[in-house]
């Protein structure tokens, strides 16, 4: 198997620093950064700053995805083209769907990735063929398929108690098929409802009733919940996302994602379900994936940037003090340098005077103490000329140090080795000659001279969507009872595709993209030496799916049998697996006889409206616009 790598490599004259996580087709590896040849040390601490948030994952990534090479096919030639017809269907809505468009105040990436992606089709991953929509009168519209050639109208399941126009700033209404008979219900306005169903594959035993409704607090949506059953007492246990503004928060646009799991239980004989647990994660970014463990002992997230448990109101106030401690937090001291010497410049406490101060300066340390409290002392980055070094109280209460380098024009990175409480003040010169001695090194091309004997890359080689644009995600298990990180697995450049329930009683499995195919994992809380399992692989399609600009939603069927994906209007593209060919037919290039093919299929639907919501089964794609659901039939044996 060829190795696949996500490098960052820079050149110099003198040497290379480089940093690469590879990925073998058995497990991840991280090459650690290393340095070779002499370059300027300037050069050197300005990378290493560079570098810093990978040697922070290389510390954290201590688990890998094993790959089945049973599983893999090298010699996959691509998916020929059909025109064979699918028989699609079509059905028109009694009521629009239940559309909430982004506001104004909903701007950032990360709302669009939540919300304005939302997928408004519902499949009952516990009942075949069943789908589910809600519609601009809170009704529940449930359509389940038994023969193609009879299909009724979708009917009204349920009915939300609430008005939901009456709300300015609602989201989107999501369910979640949490059993065979319980399903999790959020109405877009922070209420939260729990729905015994009865066995929703027997109409006449099917009747939706409300067993919980609170409200929660701010708008949500639910993005997975679990039905347990412990020492006869039963609970149900939902994850909820929301997007907040953090006030405090400065950088960026000031919004945060949060991630609250939420434990419901009936806890007396009278029938009656309250909230025992609350717990919240905060973090950057929109997960690709989060789910609760099927035992309810864990929880599981991809995401782009890392989520970290914050408990109670409580924490959350400490933790917005901290925040606002550490904005009015100052260095402790800030310092300069020339070619020739260092200049520090430390605040001193109110009413300091010179025999308050002890300045001790040796050839390789600096020792400073005030009103008898160390106040800095360790080994300076290199030897000074302790002799000429001096000190000065200033007239604004500041200590001014001049330190006097043995080594001129050495630069330093740092004052004193390991401290971080300094703060290093260039001034423009020394920005304008630091940049001057790196210009050799950039170029305003991406490869200016792909024809020199020993490119360090050609990029030329490279297709435009083979090139990832978001750094690496990584796939995180949280304990539900120590609230920490137990599990990281650094995913590099497998990127994460969808997921799909394969299994109704096991957690979700993710697909990502592994080289240029898209491999499909599923987790299993209970085996902790090996938590995922590769259980399928789609030839090529991670390369495939990357060169489709206008892709809204991507699936695939739970028996791994096709993956589809569907544009924002109108077309559906329909990957097969291969399967043995009934006639003869041979390569061309090669003149071998071909035994199997993989198909490809395109579906274009009848409607200019967008489309909202996807779902694949075995044996059919739904596609759901504002005012229509359509039927294709994939598989056309039966």
């Amino acid at each position: 198997m060829q190795q696949s790598a996500f490098s960052r490599v820079l050149h110099f004259p003198e040497g290379i620093l480089s940093r690469s996580v590879f990925w073998d087709g058995n497990h991840a590896a991280s090459q650690p950064g290393c340095y070779e040849g002499s370059a300027d040390l300037s050069t050197r601490a300005l990378l290493i700053s560079t570098l810093g948030p990978w040697r922070a994952m290389e510390v954290a990534a201590n688990c890998s995805l094993r790959v089945k090479r049973p599983l893999l096919d090298p010699r996959f030639e691509g998916y020929k083209l059909s025109l064979e017809p699918l028989p699609c269907y079509q059905l028109e809505l009694d009521a629009a769907v239940a559309e909430v468009k982004l506001r104004d105040d909903q701007y950032t990436l990360e709302h669009m990735h939540a919300f304005g992606m939302y997928n408004y089709l519902h499949c009952d991953s516990w009942f075949q063929d069943s789908v589910y929509y809600i519609d601009n009168l809170g009704r529940i519209m449930n359509l389940k398929v038994m023969l193609d050639t009879a299909l009724g109208k979708p009917r009204e399941v349920f009915r939300l108690p609430t008005d939901l126009t009456a709300y300015d700033n609602r989201l989107c209404a999501s369910v979640h098929f949490t059993s065979s008979s319980w399903v999790a219900l959020s109405d877009g306005t922070g209420r939260l409802y729990l729905i015994a169903t009865g066995e929703r594959g027997n109409s006449d035993s099917e009747k939706w009733e409300i067993m919980f409704n609170e409200e929660l607090g701010n708008p949500f949506i639910i993005i997975h919940s679990i039905s347990l059953l412990k020492a006869e007492e039963h609970s149900v246990a939902t994850l909820l996302l929301r997007i907040e503004k953090e006030e405090l928060d400065m950088k960026g646009s000031g919004f945060y994602v949060s991630l609250e799991w939420v434990t419901i239980s009936k806890k007396n004989k009278e029938n009656k379900y309250e909230i025992i647990k609350r717990d919240i994660l905060r973090g950057k970014s929109v997960p690709h994936y989060a789910a609760i463990e099927s035992d309810g002992n864990g929880l599981m997230v991809v995401s782009y940037k890392s989520f970290t448990f914050v408990k109670g109101d409580q924490d959350l106030e400490e933790n917005k003090d901290e925040v606002m401690s550490e904005k009015i937090k100052e260095p402790l001291y800030y310092w300069q340098q020339t070619e020739d010497d260092l200049t520090v410049i430390i605040r001193l406490p109110e009413d300091s005077n010179k025999e308050d101060i002890k300045v001790q300066f040796l050839p390789d340390r600096i020792n400073i103490v005030v009103k008898d409290q160390r106040f800095l002392e360790g080994n300076l980055y290199s030897s000074i000329d302790h002799e000429s070094s001096t000190w000065i109280i200033k007239n604004n209460n500041s200590l001014e140090i001049s330190l006097i380098k043995k080594n001129e024009g050495l630069t330093w990175p740092e004052l004193v080795v390991g401290d971080k409480q300094g703060e290093l003040i260039r001034d423009s010169a020394q920005c304008a000659a630091i940049a001057e001695r790196l210009m050799h090194l950039t170029s305003e091309e991406l490869n200016p001279n792909p024809d020199k004997e020993k490119p360090p890359c050609n990029a030329q080689e490279l297709e435009e969507c083979d090139i990832f644009f978001e750094e690496s995600s990584s796939l995180c298990r949280f304990d539900g009872i120590t609230s920490k990180t137990t599990h990281v697995v650094n995913l590099g450049s497998n990127q994460y595709l969808f997921s799909v329930i394969v299994d109704p009683k096991e957690m979700p499995c993710f697909c990502l993209r592994h080289d240029v195919d898209a491999l499909l994992w599923q987790p299993h809380s209970s085996k902790q030496d090996d938590m995922w399992e590769h259980i399928a692989t789609f030839n090529a399609l991670g390369y495939v799916q990357a060169s489709k600009r206008d892709k809204k939603f991507f699936a695939c069927a739970p028996n791994h049998s096709y993956a589809a994906l569907c544009e924002c209007l109108r077309r559906v593209f329909i990957y097969r697996q291969p399967t043995p060919m009934s006639t003869v037919l041979y390569n061309r290039k090669e003149g071998r006889q071909i035994g199997q093919v993989a198909k490809q299929q395109v579906a274009s639907i009848e409607t200019n409206d967008p489309i909202l919501g996807f779902q694949a089964t075995n044996e059919r794609l739904f596609v759901l616009t504002t005012k229509n659901l359509f039927l294709i039939k994939v598989n056309t044996e039966n």
